[in-house]
């Protein structure tokens, strides 16, 4: 049986309630198994995208989209970087909401963490987020709205985490990533700013100093 050449309605809005379900179980689960979850959650969304979605399989990574995607890791974290202070001073819970999120890399080891974003989760979020959905929603709803939407429930999928900061960052970080799809930056360098950004903020340089 061929693949798909584009997802159907249906299997897009499933993908997406799934993706919100998930992400609940994922954040409000045991904590112990936070990255366990996380994994498996991507590894549903990444491999519906690339089964679904003709235009995602037929993605090659070329030099110059490291070279890009390195680029907008860069100037993605620079962004952080002062949304970080901004935070802690306009938001009375910043502080400790920044190291909330910073505390889950003690579940795991720091090089185990390192393959399970860069190799997982980075690449299967953009893949769904700014991949499956953003496409879907552009043919319904064109270019400019289609981003916007998609940037809203990449955001939308962490309320259920109960931290301020992180929904705002991930609203600001789904929303720079889906406006550079929508302005015709292409999936592999995406994923390449993605998996960068996601080891060097949590992992190398974190915006929190770390005990």
């Amino acid at each position: 049986m061929s693949l798909p050449e584009q997802p159907s309605p249906r299997v897009v809005a499933a993908s997406a309630v799934f993706a919100y379900l998930a992400f609940a179980a994922t954040f409000r689960g045991p904590r112990p198994r936070f990255w366990q979850r996380m994994t498996g959650t991507a590894i549903v969304l990444g491999t519906t995208s690339i089964l679904t979605s003709r235009e995602l399989r037929r993605q090659r990574t070329r030099p110059r989209d490291l070279a890009l995607g390195t680029a907008i890791a860069a100037g993605l974290y620079g962004v952080f970087a002062v949304g970080d202070r901004a935070a802690r001073l306009v938001m009375p819970q910043g502080d400790q909401d920044i190291g909330n999120i910073y505390e889950l890399r003690r579940l795991r080891p720091r090089s185990e963490l390192a393959l399970r974003l860069a190799l997982v989760i980075a690449p299967a979020e953009e893949l769904f987020w700014r991949g499956l959905l953003q496409q879907a929603l552009t043919r319904r709803y064109g270019r400019t709205k289609g981003a916007a939407l998609s940037a809203a429930m990449y955001g939308g999928a962490h309320i259920c985490t109960g931290n301020p900061t992180l929904i705002g960052a991930a609203t600001i970080a789904g929303g720079g990533w889906s406006g550079l799809a929508a302005a015709g930056v292409p999936m592999p360098a995406l994923v390449a700013s993605h998996m960068i950004w996601d080891v060097w903020i949590f992992l190398v340089r974190p915006t929190q100093k770390i005990g």
